[in-house]
């Protein structure tokens, strides 16, 4: 299992600021452009490969994250009871209609009482986020006040939005929808309830752009932002339940150059496989 980094991770003080649903935000250290997510494939053990790195809250029960051997393949196995957690990412990816994001996932149990509507309910067996750097002037002053004490505050470059992408046993697919915390992250539901096959491993496609621009049409304009981080994220420690999913790699592509403008070739409509 992934220990916690040594540091405090910046969302352990940031919630009462931003309150940002406790999720995790991307260390300080970026990685180069072009670098692809490192892939859980070739770790040789239980630990995925750096820099993914675990994140979590103190006092909290930790959700487990190991590589593990599922169907012929090294995959992450990530496992929620009544914990938290979150598996991060780093990364320095343009936002442009040629960003994608592409894997495979299954979920085997999911979290009873989970309620994506609620803060009660607030949890989630599988769930993929997308870190934007979202430049400041573009939020409300409250929220510019709000990151500008948690950055200074936890010496980090604390995320300013995220769009999760969830497998949800009772929301509809194509469900959109704000976090239950903060309207600085938006959801939307892939796929809902049990795959047609138990154990079945469903594929996703997404371009970026696309979705960024449906979940965030309101601030989509101008220049883009980055995606500075990709996390994988497990928790049931508001309903005190229980959820296991599986990961395959995740694969992060752009080629088109940093510091993109918003006008851009039409992108694909929202959709997964």
């Amino acid at each position: 299992m992934m220990q916690p980094v040594s540091r405090p991770s910046w969302n352990a003080l940031a919630l009462p600021l931003l309150a940002l649903a406790l999720w995790a935000a991307a260390p300080a250290a970026r990685a180069d452009d072009g670098v692809p997510l490192a892939r859980f494939s070739t770790s040789q053990g239980a630990q995925p490969p750096e820099p993914w790195h675990f994140s979590g809250l103190p006092n909290k029960t930790l959700t487990h994250f190991e590589v593990v051997q599922q169907d012929g393949r090294r995959v992450l196995k990530v496992e929620a009871d009544q914990s938290y957690g979150n598996l991060v990412h780093a990364t320095q990816t343009p936002l442009d209609a040629s960003t994608t994001l592409a894997w495979r996932w299954r979920v085997d149990e999911f979290v009873a009482g989970a309620d994506l509507r609620t803060r009660a309910g607030d949890d989630g067996a599988a769930k993929l986020c997308v870190f934007f750097d979202l430049p400041t002037s573009k939020l409300s002053l409250g929220e510019r006040t709000s990151l500008a004490l948690a950055r200074r505050a936890t010496g980090e470059d604390v995320p300013s939005e995220a769009l999760c992408y969830v497998w949800d046993n009772k929301e509809p697919k194509g469900t959109e929808l704000a976090n239950a915390f903060t309207k600085r992250m938006r959801m939307i539901v892939l796929e809902s309830g049990a795959a047609p096959t138990p154990g079945a491993w469903v594929g996703e496609s997404r371009h970026l752009l696309a979705d960024y621009r449906r979940a965030f049409g309101d601030e989509a304009s101008g220049t883009l932002p980055d995606v500075v981080a990709v996390a994988v994220s497990a928790d049931a420690d508001n309903t005190h339940g229980h959820g296991l999913a599986y990961y395959s790699d995740i694969d992060l592509h752009s080629p088109a150059p940093a510091h993109n403008a918003a006008t851009r070739p039409a992108e694909h409509p929202l959709q997964g496989e």
